[in-house]
Order: C-alpha cells, then structure tokens, then sequence
C-alpha cells in the first residue's frame, strides 16, 4: 500500500522508565511528487542509519515499504523517513516518578523541547526542525541526570543522492581546498613557529578537539611508557683509581693541568708535551674527570610534545574566555551553555594534570621546533603530531566522523560550485592568484567570503588573457541596492579596457513543474538573474551601462540531456539568462558553457546579450572610422605636420573613399627616421578639424588642417613593408596593430582570424602579395612561428600548413556560425592541445 503523506509515527522506543514517540511525514513532499524519479534518483536504495543505545525493551521503526511500524532489528535495513526541511514531534512521556531531561548538543533543539506536567506522568514535547541540514543527528534521554539512551537518527537530503552526491560534494570541497593550499605552498614556505594561531575557530577547534581527545590522551599515554631518551655525559672530580672512562675533555683537562698526573713505569703514555724530559712518557693520575653516561628524557621531541599540549590548553582556556564572556564567534554562538563549559573544563583538566606528572614535570620549556623522524615516525609521537596538526589547521570538513555540524547542505552547495569551477578553469588554465588559502600568523587557514571577497586569477596558457572567479563579490556603488551574487567571472580580452562578466548563483532548489520537458531551476530564480544584470551597472563616460553580460543559476540536478530542451537551458542563446544543472559528475553543459566564453572572439560575446556594457563603444566601432595613413619623407612635411598640424597631400594618390576619413597618421620612412632621430613606422595620428582644396603649380591639393596630436602605445612597424603615398583603414585596426601589414584588413573574415590568432600568440606576422601596402590585392597568409594559417577562397576554407604540408582545413562558414569551435581547432591544430 503506498504511503499517505500524513503524520506517522516514525518511531516508538518503550523503556522502563518512559516511552518516546518520535512523529513526522516519512516521506518529503516534494519526493512524493517524484515517483517516477525514484530509479533516477536511488534513493529506494539508500539505507537510513539507525543505533539506538541504552536502557530499551521494545523499538518499532516505520517501515516505507509495508507502510507501518515494524519491529527494529539491528541487522536490518531500513528506507529513509527523516529528510531535510523537515519537522519532526518529539514527544516523552514518563513511567515512573524519575526526573526525564531530553539533551541534544545544538542548544535550539533543547529549548524546543517543553514540559508539560499531567499528573504523576512527565511529558516532554516539542518539535525538531531540521532545516537543510543533514547527516547524523544524536540526542540523549537521561533519568535523573544520568544518560540512559541514545538515539541516532539519519537526515537525508531531498535534492541529492545522499550516498554518492553529498558525499561527492564533501570529498571535492576537501580535495579542492587541500589542492589550492599545496598550489600555495608550492610558491612559498612556511617555517615551524611557537606563535599561538587564531585558527581553525573556536567552534571547529573544540569539535576537532571533542572527537580527537581520547586519542590525543592515549598518544601521550604511549609516550610516557616507552618516551624517547638520550645518553648524556656527566663529568665527576675522583680520585686516579676511581678514573674508568675517558674522552677529548678528561685528556684536555689533564694537559691543562699537569699536577694532576705522577711519572710510572705504566700508565697513560703522553707525547710530543713540553713539560716533560723526552718525547714519550707514561703517566699516572693523582685524580681527575671521570665520564659517567646517564639516560636523560629532557630532549627536544619530549620538549615538542609538552609544548603542544600547552598549546592545546591555551586553546580550551581561550574558548572558555569567549564562552563566558558572550563574545563567541558566528560558528560557536555566544550562549553561556553550563554543559558544555563543563565538558571544557574537563578536557583542560586532564590535560593541566598531564603535565604535573613527574615525566613532564622534568621535560624543559621548548627553544626550538622540531621535526625530525622521531616526531615523523615513532609511535605515539607520531600520533600526538598529527592530531595536533588537524586541530591547529582545521581545514578539513568532514562528516559524521567528527561529530561536526556541518554547514547546511545549501551553504555547502554553495561552497562546493565555486570551487568546482574553479577546478574547471585550473584543468585548462594556469592559476596565478588565489585567495583562499591564506596564511595569518605563520599557520594556512581558509577563507571564502567571510570577510572580503575571494578570488581565483588564471591566465590563458596561449592568449595570456586573465580570468578571475570571484566568491561573493560585493557592489556596494551600485545607484540602488547593494547586489553580491555567488560567483562573478570576469573575462579579460586583450586590447579590452573592461572585462565581460557573467553572474552563476548557486540555489538549492528545484522546479518539478510537470508541464516542463524535465526538472529545472525556479522561476523565482530565474527572476533573481534578471535582477542582477538588470542592477550590476556602472557608469563609463555618459549614461550608466550593465556590466554583467549573462546571469544563470545552478541547481542540483542529475539528467543533462533531457535538461537541454528545458526553456531555461534554451533561454540562454536568446537572452543569456538561464540554468544549468549542476552536482558531481555532472557539469558536461557548464564546462562546455564555460570553454566557449573563454574562446570566444570580443566581438562574438558583444553581439550576445541585450545592451551588455561597451555597446555604445561597440556600436561606434561598428562604423569603422576610416584614417588615412600618409607617407612622410621629408623633414619639412614632418615639421609642418607636427608643429603647425597641416599635412598636404596629392588628391590622385589619395584612396578611393578618403572624403569620409575621419583622421590622418604619419608613416614615417626609415631615411627619415634616420635623418631626425625618431622612430620608423607609424606613431601620431591626429582628428581632422578642417580641409582645403588647393591648387599648386596646376596640380590639385588637399590640405588637412588637423586637431592635437595623440600617440599610438606602440609603434607599427613596417617590418619589411612600406607604402608608397597613402593608405586608408580603420581607427580599430590602427589602435591594435603592431606591424604595418596588420592594416591592410579589409574584410570581417579577414580580422576575425588575425584577432583569433592574435589571442593565441602576440607573434602573429601578416603575409601580403606585395611589400607596398598601396599595391596589395590581398592576404596571402598569416604566419605564427612555422605555421601558416591561409584563406583558399575557391573551397572555402582555412588552410594551416607546416612547411608547405597542410596539417589541417576549417570550413571557412565555420568562422561565422560557429567561431569559437574554430579557435579551439586551431589550438589543437598549432599546440597540439
């Protein structure tokens, strides 16, 4: 019979002294909307964890399958019924006229717990509210203040496979974390230190510390039966016949002191000494040192060992101060809990009577650290080492084996796409900068948004272009409300002063909208994405403009390829809003999302979006503002043009379209630039304010009367090229080019490429039909070290050749539909990537 969503009993356990009642849904609601997801899902196969310890004479457990309470058997399995976000009645009622007391470690859970005297019985009741957090919850009934059972139940989550995504999602966190902060240390070092650290927080040191201490205590336990010694010399004043060892002191310190020895027939044979007859004479001694070896514990490793248990009790005595005082962190909240200053206090206290021990109480105060095989390799030190380490970094987030209450599992999604792109992104590019591990106090902790926000830096291995992931980046300048997404990515395009930045938002949810193709992100969400590019704004010279050119949620969803018929996977080609699912094991659409942005073209991620920032400076560009570029020979056109801003011209030598030029720039010839000491190629260009018509010795004129001049940031050179009168190109093209064939592009297919190869490498040379730009016809080819990449007009296609051997052919209609898959084959092609 299949399970009704009303209010079951879920457990009943009988006591002598009491019966407990625990009450709730078995199943989430929104699970039991889902049956036909159950296969997808597993979750029909994933045992719920169940030990119930104590003083018990019946349990009975709500089984899913029959749909009533069976008999518990602790060798059996059995579904889950308890799931986060759920609310759970708890109810206690007493036999006997014992005092009943309910306890759970998170303090919120005891107070929801009430009395509620009926006559003779005790009843405890109160509801349990789980929220989104999940894993191993224990709580304890205890008679007249003595614990009597123990109750451990499971909370399972209802968005993810518990047995394989959860804990995927712990195990990447981990790995990630630890491979960021090995990528830290790997570019510096830290030395050993006696400075006390302020991390992990009081909250995880006394969790890590809870779980650890027994262990902590029996390492130490080890040390005192079997500790580490060292054999250490004492020297004693005797007499000659109670003289048994000697070393280089005891002889030093009878050639020091002559008197102490008498001539004999046998006896210590001294040579080459100035205070006697001849070269050799045997000696006795009267008195003197003698060497006694006696075993001593006082070493460095013992030292080592008592130093960090006093770190351990400077740690408890300084999260007693922020208990007491009510100036506890965040993570540990500033309740003054009597239960757990006293389990505290016990901890301190064992350790406190730890060192009176006579052992330690010998052991000296630490000079210096240690680390050497000993503490490395040897039982109980060993031991001891590592478990200090794991208090003292507290890094690492794991689950039910430390007792922990972990972040709820939405913070931990959130956590967990973060990093998880940032591993997309380390695959393929180098990480140059990360602020997530840092170093305070000579110790690494982790740091993600809590204070200012954190943020990954990589580099494009080819194109050099930078990429930064940002973790809840805050835009406080914002005309109305302070915005701060999950994760910003900032792509930096060369020769672009502003980046282009797309907005991911981690949201723990999903729509099971049945008139949707298949699960996909709230519309809420969706909603929040419009907010943000519609908020992030800025201004740039005139009215304001959004910055962020695409906004997309990430949820916890399995089935990629029924998502990509979902109306907000398909929204995102059309206006750049949308969702992507999102867990282990699945991120195939986002990677492939993700490498496309990064490859891409400026001028393809612009036309994307509605109205994105720079699509004012876009649109300009759109109409190719044309320059005439002039050739200047003469040191009398350089003066005039320079310090009287005119530049005369012939009107037969000037190009076809010159009227609509909007600028002139100097070509200047290497005679001149010889002549004058200045650079050969092209450097000023200046608006033209006004012209003129003359006529000069019956030839026609056209005299440009020209505005301040402005400097190119790097000189084009001819590189082998020249032009003979004059050229006509774009203001783009003469911002961007580096070598005077550069300026010959005519055609989109033509700039596409170069600006495609010039991301790959700044070595990109353009091959013409002629060396004088006024009369080439065409590109031949553009040149990247021994590769040359070609338009053949006829197949139409792009041709990459080594060595006059063709490696490869790209359609040329490629380039215009499908661009960014042309860079990524053209990297194959030229790196072998």
């Amino acid at each position: 019979m299949a399970p009704s969503k009303e209010q079951k009993d879920l457990l009943i356990i009988e006591t002598k002294d009491f019966t407990l009642i625990l009450k709730g849904p078995p199943y989430d609601d929104r699970y039991l909307s889902l049956k036909e997801y159950r296969n997808l899902l597993s979750l029909n196969k994933d045992k719920m964890f169940l030990r119930i310890v104590g003083e018990k004479e019946t349990v009975k457990v709500y089984d899913v399958s029959k749909d009533s309470l069976v008999d518990y058997d602790e060798g059996s399995s059995y579904s889950p019924i308890f799931f986060e976000n759920g609310i759970y009645q708890l109810v206690i009622i007493s036999k006997t006229s014992n005092k009943i007391d309910f306890y759970h470690e998170y303090s919120e859970f005891r107070k929801a717990i009430s009395q509620l005297d009926s006559g003779k019985n005790r009843i405890l009741l109160g509801l349990l509210d789980f929220r989104n957090e999940i894993g191993y919850s224990t709580f304890s009934i205890k008679k007249d203040s003595n614990p009597v059972l123990d109750v451990t139940i499971e909370i399972f989550p209802t968005k993810l496979t518990y047995k394989q995504d959860f804990q995927n999602l712990l195990q990447e966190v981990n790995d990630e974390i630890y491979n960021l902060a090995y990528h830290f240390i790997r570019k510096t070092f830290i030395t050993g230190s006696t400075i006390s650290s302020k991390k992990p927080s009081p909250a995880e040191f006394y969790r890590l510390l809870e779980y650890f201490f027994r262990l902590f205590i029996k390492a130490i336990q080890h040390i005192e039966r079997f500790p580490h010694h060292q054999l250490e010399k004492e020297y004693e004043f005797v007499r000659g016949e109670k003289i048994r060892k000697t070393d280089q002191k005891t002889i030093k310190h009878f050639r020091t002191h002559p008197n102490l020895l008498f001539v004999a027939d046998s006896g210590i044979e001294i040579r080459n000494t100035s205070y006697f007859i001849d070269n050799s004479v045997k000696v006795l001694p009267i008195k003197g040192l003698n060497v006694k070896k006696t075993i001593t514990f006082d070493t460095l490793e013992n030292r080592f060992v008592k130093w960090m248990i006093l770190r351990v009790i400077n740690k408890l005595t300084d999260l007693l101060g922020k208990i007491e005082n009510e100036k506890a962190t965040a993570n540990m909240k500033a309740v003054k809990d009597q239960e757990l200053i006293n389990r505290i206090q016990s901890m301190k206290e064992v350790l406190t009577k730890t060192l009176r021990k006579p052992f330690w109480m010998q052991i000296s105060k630490l000079e210096k650290t240690v680390l050497n095989l000993v503490i490395q390799m040897k039982t109980g030190y060993r031991d001891a080492y590592k478990i200090y380490l794991t208090l003292m970094k507290g890094i690492s987030l794991q689950g039910e084996i430390l007792k922990m209450s972990l972040k709820d599992v939405a913070t931990l999604y959130e956590y967990w796409t973060y990093l998880k792109i940032g591993q997309i992104l380390r695959k393929q590019y180098n990480l140059e900068e990360q602020t997530i591990i840092k170093v305070k106090d000579k110790s690494l902790f982790v740091h993600l948004g809590d204070v200012a926000p954190t943020r990954l830096v990589f580099t494009h291995p080819y194109s050099k272009e930078k990429i930064k992931l940002i973790y809840q980046n805050n835009n406080p300048h914002l005309p109305t409300v302070q915005q701060i997404p999950d994760i910003t990515m900032e792509i930096y395009k060369k020769d672009l002063p502003y980046p282009f930045i797309y907005i991911f938002d981690a949201k723990y949810r999903i729509n099971f909208d049945d008139h949707m193709p298949s699960p996909g992100p709230m519309v809420e969400d969706i909603n929040t994405m419009h907010r943000y590019r519609d908020a992030l704004v800025v201004k740039n010279e005139g009215p304001y403009e959004r910055f962020a050119f695409g906004a997309y949620v990430l949820f916890p969803w399995h089935d990629e390829d029924n998502y990509e018929n979902h109306p907000f996977y398909k929204s995102i080609d059309v206006v750049n809003i949308g969702g992507f699912p999102f867990l282990p094991n699945t991120s195939k659409l986002l990677e492939r999302f993700i490498e496309r942005l990064i490859d891409s073209n400026p001028e393809e991620l612009q036309e994307e979006g509605i109205l994105p920032r720079g699509s004012i400076t876009y649109w300009e560009s759109k109409l190719e503002e044309k320059v005439i570029v002039i050739n200047i020979n003469q040191s009398s056109q350089y003066k005039e043009a320079k310090q009287n801003g005119i530049v005369k011209i012939k009107l037969q030598v000037l190009g076809k379209g010159w009227e609509k030029a909007k600028y002139i720039a100097l070509y200047i010839t290497q005679p001149l630039a010889k002549e004058l000491n200045i650079d050969n190629g092209i450097r000023y260009f200046s608006e033209i304010n006004d012209l003129k018509i003359l006529k000069i010795n019956e030839e026609i004129f056209v005299q440009f009367e020209l505005r301040s001049w402005n400097i190119l940031p790097n000189v084009i050179r001819p590189v082998g090229y020249g032009i003979n009168t004059s050229i006509i190109t774009t203001i783009n093209l003469l911002k961007e080019s580096n070598e005077l064939p550069e300026l010959f592009m005519k055609f989109g297919e033509e700039k596409k490429l170069w600006r495609m190869l010039r991301r790959l490498s700044s070595n990109v040379s353009t091959i013409l039909d002629s060396k004088i730009l006024d009369r080439a016809k065409k590109i031949n080819a553009y040149q990247i070290g021994f590769y040359s990449v070609d338009f053949d007009i006829e197949k139409k296609e792009i041709h990459v050749t080594h060595d006059e051997q063709l490696l490869g052919s790209i359609p040329l209609k490629k380039l215009e539909q499908e661009p960014n898959a042309v860079f990524k084959m053209l990297k194959e092609i030229i790196f072998q990537v």
